[in-house]
């Protein structure tokens, strides 16, 4: 049987993202602390610096 996907809310998104532009914290270590899978949040802080440029 499959997992079911936890979805995140966009405020938890930017809330993630900020905290790793804000804090200088790794991609990986602000995942662990959000108890968030690392690869995940690397995608929100790629899509977050794609939509900057």
């Amino acid at each position: 049987m499959g997992e079911t996907r936890r979805r995140f809310d966009p405020e938890f998104r930017a809330g993630a993202v900020r905290i790793v532009w804000e804090t200088g914290k790794s991609i990986a270590q602000v995942a662990k602390d959000l108890g968030i899978n690392a690869g995940t949040m690397a995608n929100w802080v790629q899509m977050d610096r794609l939509a900057r440029e």
